[in-house]
């Protein structure tokens, strides 16, 4: 059939040749994180898969211009908590920075000085730096593995000369934020215990600091249990800033004349589940405006407040994904990505005008062929609702027989206590161009439809996110949108302990795929990092009567009962879910004589960073569900070995 000057080829789904090449997936794209304003200068990093999963610390100045500060030999990374984040500091004429290889903090002098270490090499791991120039010193986030058992987490300071290592809070479990007010007679900072985590139960504390650094007296602002706070920030004018869920909605609020205050109250969100370090959704462009974000349904946007009036202006119209907010001197930088566009660098000036400094993907997108996000809300189990958004196959230069549906991927979101978003993602194009349709799910536990959603998943993980996505899927089937004979389902870590559980409970998927997922919840949290080694306390329930549950819900238990081929991936430097989770599972398929693929990636850790890695693994997940599915892939694909098929 023809459609205007260009020919429609009819062709089976999953089939068609896309625009969307395996080396655009690597080749032209990088990672974005951590926007940072210091006076009229904008920093940000950039992960390279080209470089290895580099992290280089890139400045853009007022004229545009931007420039690489980090030398080759040199990553910005922290890994505290095992997931980073808040990994530099830049003030002035220099940047102090944690260096991947011995997490030490090394001092740079910009623009192109060479990094000097200044903490010795040890077992210390740094994070979310705050500058106290009065005192000499940098005050941080420290996590000490140097002792038997957990490692030991406390704020120090750091000597900007010498480097010596002071403690100044310590006997929380967990700490994060520490703040100077802008005359650096106060520090606040949020601290919590097990068995909670940061998007639980946090502490916010504020102290008075001595001329010799020392805490004079502190006391706590939270409310105590059920009250997660994120964010406490310092304004221009010396008041404190948070974000707090203790109307059920992360909402923003100040403390001001020794009272707390709402800012902005309303049924959406301002706050985020805080997996790593620095992590901001607003900031301060000048001393009487703070700017935020926040969702409502799945769909972030940016608006300017009045701090005195309460006057307010959208910005960033058109971007629906939006994090990492940070503010100076007039100048307003975001992540920010949309349903037709690739998470971005996105500066704003005073006037409302936008830049785009950098684009997560370097190449030119053929717009014709994306996919647009479809927000879908469906009943689920128990009465209840869940959410997603569905994207149908979509490629101008194809299109499906008639007598045909389009074959099903349903996504299942890490964390889990995350959101997926509607940031243009390639990871999604590559299969929607190829035939395919995607549903995203934001099943029961994710974040960003306030604190009651958010905690559904509590004690029924493994069955609550599974109950969505198979509703979900069943959904899309009876509207007539997709094959219910050729459903897959795919998520990495807990996205994967999705996945295996639905392949173990149920029928409803022809394929799975899991990337670095969970299959034996005992030894997975026998073995975890400390961040998350409470996790199972509220997804699962207390250790002490939890036992039943646990074989119950572990898919290493049933592994039997999955009759459909599965492909795993696994990196053999994961430390969040080690490689013997995926091992288990992919032996015991083998054993049943269940159709199995495995691959595993030397030298990558929880997520893949490496081009060559990234590239083989859509390469080998596209090969896998066109072998199990019944299509021939228009790419050139190197073969996986799938036993038993």
């Amino acid at each position: 059939m023809t459609d205007g000057a260009s020919e429609v080829k009819v062709s089976p789904y999953g089939s068609w040749s896309s625009s969307l090449s395996l080396d655009q997936m690597v080749e032209d794209v990088v990672r974005l994180a951590e926007p940072a304003v210091d006076g009229g200068t904008l920093y940000w990093i950039e992960t390279r898969p080209s470089e290895e999963g580099r992290n280089v610390l890139v400045t853009c100045a007022q004229d545009q211009e931007k420039t690489d500060l980090t030398p080759a030999g040199y990553s910005v990374r922290s890994r505290a908590h095992e997931y980073g984040g808040g990994s530099y500091l830049a003030r002035g004429d220099r940047v102090w920075f944690v260096n991947d290889d011995d997490q030490c903090i090394y001092t740079q002098i910009l623009p192109a000085g060479s990094p000097e270490r200044l903490t010795a090499a040890g077992a210390m791991r740094f994070a979310d730096m705050e500058l106290d120039l009065a005192r000499n010193r940098l005050l941080a986030i420290c996590e000490d593995h140097g002792n038997d058992g957990d490692p030991e987490n406390l704020i120090v300071a750091v000597d900007l000369d010498s480097g010596e290592i002071t403690a100044v809070v310590s006997g929380a479990d967990f700490y994060s934020n520490p703040r100077l007010s802008p005359d650096g007679s106060k520090l606040s900072w949020l601290c919590w215990n097990h068995p909670n985590l940061p998007w639980d139960t946090t502490e916010l504390w504020l102290a008075r600091i001595g001329a010799d650094g020392e805490i004079r007296e502190h006391k706590c602002l939270s409310l105590g249990e059920d009250e997660s706070v994120f964010q406490p920030q310092w304004s221009p004018g010396g008041e404190l800033y948070f974000v707090s869920d203790r109307s059920g909605w992360w909402n923003l609020f100040r403390y001001r004349n020794d009272a707390t205050e709402v800012v902005i109250s309303e049924q959406a969100e301002c706050g985020l589940p805080q997996w790593v370090f620095g992590m901001s959704t607003y900031a301060f462009p000048s001393p009487d405006q703070v700017v935020v974000a926040t969702t409502r349904d799945g769909v972030w946007q940016l608006s300017r407040f009045d701090l005195e009036t309460g006057q307010r202006e959208a910005l960033a119209v058109g971007w629906t994904s939006i994090d990492g907010v940070a503010a100076g001197a007039g100048h307003i930088l975001m992540l920010a990505g949309g349903g037709s566009r690739a998470l971005s660098v996105v500066s704003i000036d005073s006037s409302g005008e936008e830049t785009v400094l950098k684009c997560a993907v370097n190449g030119t997108l053929d717009q014709s062929a994306i996919s647009k996000p479809q927000a879908v809300t469906f009943a689920t189990s128990d009465g209840d609702q869940a959410h997603g958004f569905f994207y149908p196959p979509s490629n101008p230069v194809f299109r499906g027989p008639d007598d045909e549906k389009p074959p099903l991927l349903v996504v299942c979101h890490g964390g889990p206590t995350s959101a997926t978003a509607t940031t243009l993602k390639l990871d999604i194009q590559f299969w929607t161009s190829r035939g395919f349709a995607v549903f995203d799910v934001n099943y029961r536990g994710s974040t960003g439809y306030g604190r009651s959603y958010r905690q559904k998943l509590y004690g029924t993980w493994g069955l609550a996110d599974v109950d969505d996505c198979i509703h979900g899927a069943r959904y899309l089937a009876k509207q007539g949108l997709v094959d219910p004979r050729r459903m897959a389902i795919r998520g990495g870590s807990a996205g994967g302990y999705t996945v295996l559980s639905a392949l173990t409970g149920h029928d409803e998927f022809s394929a799975g795929s899991s990337f670095f997922g969970i299959g034996d919840l005992q030894s997975m949290f026998e073995t975890t990092h400390k961040f998350e080694a409470s996790y199972d306390h509220w997804l699962i329930g207390p250790k002490e009567t939890r036992r039943a549950i646990v074989e119950q819900r572990s898919p290493i238990n049933f592994a039997d009962r999955i009759k459909c081929p599965v492909i795993f991936f696994q990196g053999l430097d994961d430390k969040v879910v080690p490689p013997d989770q995926s091992v288990s599972m992919v032996q015991a398929l083998k054993d049943n004589h269940v159709p199995v693929a495995y691959i595993e990636f030397a030298g990558e850790g929880h997520g893949f960073r490496q081009a060559q890695n990234i590239r083989r693994s859509y390469e080998a997940e596209l090969y896998f569900f066109g072998k199990v599915m019944g299509f021939e892939p228009a790419d050139k694909l190197n073969a996986v070995e799938i036993t038993d098929l």
